[in-house]
């Protein structure tokens, strides 16, 4: 298996001999509004990798859910409509009106080219801001002679993440750590902040906790420099916890 952070949330991985995009934000620099009046406009940085190199040889596109910085206009005008685009049962109309016309509803699982992915509801925050956030789910893959993997996605740390953690044991986490806070919520974060990242490698300390969604959005409070500074200070090691930089490619 090889993973390349994109930017954000969007990950191009190959796995099972299939090369898979996952929350395409493609967009330039501050071509997006703030999500709330006195934020930043977004990307709050632009990509590092071409797009069109972004997008080669995609087999495939997953998508946790349909918020623009998972899956943006600029994606939807430059990926095929044609290509296999797996989504989840509240973003069927969303695509629909896409005019994509190769969608998978993963409703609870299916097998893809020798690829298993079942679908994990997660909770995007809690309190106040929780009926904002709509529904968003994360995905485990599995196939053979490959690490299982487990993209949590925009939830924060809820039952049903520990339950999926300890089912499926998986081998690699991704988690999306960015923290994120709103004006006026800021005891409601509706991404993992530096704690629940830190919880998660604690529950499976033989996974490889792999956190992305960090400085791109204008919600994002959790930084590398502060997520990498209180792993230290838990003494969770560089070895168990990647934190990739925007381009980076890792590989299991």
């Amino acid at each position: 298996m090889k993973l390349q952070l994109i930017r954000n949330a969007t990950i191009k991985i190959v796995y099972a001999g299939k090369t898979i995009l996952i929350d395409p934000m493609l967009c330039k620099m501050e071509t997006m509004e703030p999500f709330m009046r006195g934020l930043q406009k977004n990307p709050t940085i632009d990509l590092t990798i071409p797009i069109e190199e972004i997008i080669k040889d995609v087999d495939a596109v997953l998508v946790t859910h349909s918020h623009p910085d998972h899956f943006d206009t600029i994606s939807s005008e430059l990926l095929p409509k044609g290509i296999q685009l797996f989504s989840t049962p509240t973003d069927k109309d969303f695509f629909a009106k896409q005019n994509f016309d190769n969608v998978t509803v993963i409703e609870k699982e299916i097998t893809w080219s020798d690829i298993k992915i079942t679908r994990i509801e997660g909770q995007h925050g809690s309190g106040p801001i929780l009926p904002f956030m709509g529904n968003v789910s994360g995905y485990v893959l599995q196939a053979k002679d490959e690490p299982t993997i487990y993209l949590v996605s925009d939830s924060i740390l809820v039952d049903a993440v520990i339950s999926t953690i300890n089912n499926y044991k998986p081998q690699v986490i991704i988690t999306n750590s960015g923290g994120g806070i709103f004006p006026g919520y800021e005891n409601y974060p509706v991404l993992m902040n530096e704690e629940q990242t830190i919880k998660v490698a604690s529950l499976s300390p033989a996974s490889k906790i792999v956190a992305v969604h960090l400085e791109s959005i204008d919600f994002n409070k959790t930084t590398r420099k502060s997520l990498r500074d209180f792993a230290n200070e838990k003494g969770v090691s560089k070895n168990q916890l990647l934190i990739p930089k925007d381009g980076e490619q890792i590989s299991f």
